[in-house]
């Protein structure tokens, strides 16, 4: 496995500074922001499909602090009720999609979105639950109407251009938001989608991550590693489903951690091994989301937990069975 960081957290510096800084720590591989909610600091696209020189002078500098690039990621909602936003996040995948290609990138991160419950809808309607009946027509509308016939057509788009992991993040608020419905898209368009497994939203809806690594298996093409911490009191009194902001950090049931301050190392050794057991032996893409920490720090415990846990080298053989 290589180590990785997803650079939104180093915004405020310039591409080589981030690179220079990450190189400086052990890091190997940075996953790239590209629009959509992540933002182009680092890689505009329009900018380096434009400009033949931009675009090598952004190769060269990955080459100078010798870091690999894990995947492009243009978090969005391309099926949002509203088409202005819809076409908005669509045209930035597919720049990125064009952009991985002109890099040799395999991998692209999104969402899956969410659509309204209607064609007349404004706003996205996430569905929890089978009853009243209504919601179990909002979903046949959202999965039969929207989702799948926009996944068809963006899967061509993205083989066509040499992209052939879509990595969907499993995220609440969209309709691929754990591996029931991840491999439900996947089994509906084809194995272009796979999971950005990100277990921090996994903790929270109760979710144990071994066994949904090994329930995706090689569904599994790219990983977040961030974590998350239950507040057993706030849980106790309200469950898991939340709406306050995340700053409000004590009465909220749950908050974003960095690595090993939401589960211990058991945890994630247990992770790291599973991901292994099913074959997954990329990169662990650190993401920082920590409110109690600087992006700073937060990133630097995560570096030093990551390390003690991860496995780098390969396995070789079994001198001893």
């Amino acid at each position: 496995m290589k180590l990785g960081v997803f650079t939104v957290l180093l915004a405020n510096k310039s591409f080589e500074e981030a690179l220079k800084y990450l190189h400086d720590l052990g890091v190997e591989a940075v996953e790239i922001g590209t629009g959509g909610f992540p933002g182009k600091a680092h890689a505009n696209p329009d900018e380096l499909l434009a400009d033949e020189n931009k675009l090598n002078e952004f190769k060269d500098l990955l080459k100078k602090y010798n870091m690999q690039i894990s995947a492009l990621s243009c978090h969005g909602n391309p099926v949002h009720p509203q088409k202005e936003i819809a076409d908005a996040f669509h045209k930035d995948f597919e720049k990125t999609v064009l952009l991985a290609e002109k890099l040799g990138v395999d991998r692209v991160i999104t969402f899956s979105g969410c659509p309204g419950d209607s064609p007349g809808s404004k706003y996205p309607n996430w569905v929890t639950c089978p009853w009243p009946d209504d919601f179990l027509k909002i979903l046949d509308y959202q999965w039969n109407e929207v989702l799948i016939p926009y996944w068809e057509k963006a899967v061509k788009f993205a083989n066509d251009h040499g992209v052939n992991k879509i990595c969907l993040e499993m995220h609440p608020g969209f309709c691929v938001y754990n591996p029931e419905t991840l491999l439900k898209l996947r089994a509906a368009v084809g194995d272009t989608i796979g999971a950005n497994y990100d277990p921090s939203h996994l903790f929270w809806q109760g979710i144990d991550p071994v066994a949904s690594i090994r329930k995706l298996g090689p569904a599994i093409y790219h990983f977040h590693a961030k974590d998350t911490r239950i507040d057993k009191l706030n849980t106790a009194v309200n469950g898991v489903l939340d709406t306050k902001h995340y700053g409000d950090e004590i009465n909220r049931s749950w908050i974003f951690r960095t690595v090993g301050y939401g589960h211990d190392y058991q945890v994630w050794k247990d992770i790291v091994s599973n991901l292994r057991m099913v074959g997954y032996d990329y990169v662990m893409s650190i993401e920082h989301e920590d409110s109690l920490m600087s992006p700073n720090e937060g990133l630097q415990k995560a570096i030093a937990f990551l390390k003690e846990v991860m496995i780098f080298e390969s396995k070789g053989e079994m001198w001893w069975a």
